[in-house]
């Protein structure tokens, strides 16, 4: 009998280990791929601050040029479109755009297949000429890594800390400073369609779309804007619900010559 009951303790352990390892492999490869998806933002960020080294060694750039930051990083990939970064936060990304506007939901800026994607703009979007919206998309990852961490703005003490926001595009530095912040369902009827939102024709346009987002915005910035101001649009899905969404509404500093 104890025979047996020592080969029974052992088929026991043995299966409590085997059911421990099957439980344990998803969690090692959350792990690596998060680990090698960091792995290859820190080498794309080195890459960046290089190009930013031998920028402050040339003249100023020169206005249709390439800005030399995204020399090297626009020859690997010519989708890059820019990079968004809010300091003292984990958002630090390029951001790509091309004709197909699912293309960076599942591959990474070296075109492989990613669950993480990229960041990016639809090919709608007009970088190069002055528009009145640009919407970035990504992913809110578990890790917090892309968008993971944008719906941190919930917290107005947050916000506070965080105000401005950078976007490079390819030819031009720019701040925003940001005026709204809410959540929305995108499809229910009544909702308000921030995501269709990209030229104001007309000054009633620009309003509607501006009274829309202040009077969803989780606490009053008290930034203001005014027909001819240029607004940039970050979009996650935030949520239990598949069509929730987090948004972060900034608006351009012009810059004073």
């Amino acid at each position: 009998m104890r025979g047996k009951s020592r080969k029974k303790f052992r088929f026991l352990r043995m299966l409590l280990l085997l059911i421990m390892i099957v439980c344990l492999i998803p969690v090692g490869q959350a792990y690596y791929l998060s680990f090698s998806h960091e792995k290859k933002q820190e080498e794309l960020r080195n890459l960046l601050e290089t190009g930013k080294q031998k920028e402050s060694e040339e003249q100023q750039n020169v206005s249709g040029k390439i800005q030399s930051r995204f020399t090297e990083l626009y020859s690997r990939n010519q989708d890059l479109a820019g990079w968004l970064a809010i300091e003292g936060t984990d958002i630090d990304y390029p951001v790509m755009q091309c004709e197909d506007d699912e293309y960076y939901l599942n591959h990474n800026f070296q075109k492989e297949k990613d669950k993480y994607g990229c960041l990016y703009v639809r090919s709608i979007a007009d970088l190069n000429t002055p528009g009145t919206n640009f919407i970035i998309y990504g992913h809110n990852m578990r890790d917090g890594s892309m968008f993971g961490k944008l719906n941190e703005y919930e917290n107005e003490d947050f916000y506070r800390k965080h105000e401005r926001i950078s976007f490079d595009t390819l030819y031009e530095g720019n701040t925003y400073e940001i005026l709204s912040v809410f959540s929305t369902r995108i499809q229910e009827e009544s909702e308000f369609k921030y995501y269709e939102f990209y030229q104001a024709e007309t000054e009633q346009e620009f309003l509607d779309f501006y009274e829309n987002i202040k009077k969803r915005s989780l606490y009053d910035t008290k930034v203001t804007a005014e027909f001819g101001d240029t607004f940039l649009t970050l979009s996650t899905c935030f949520g239990s619900e598949e069509d929730e969404r987090f948004v972060v509404v900034a608006k351009k500093i012009v810059k004073i010559r």
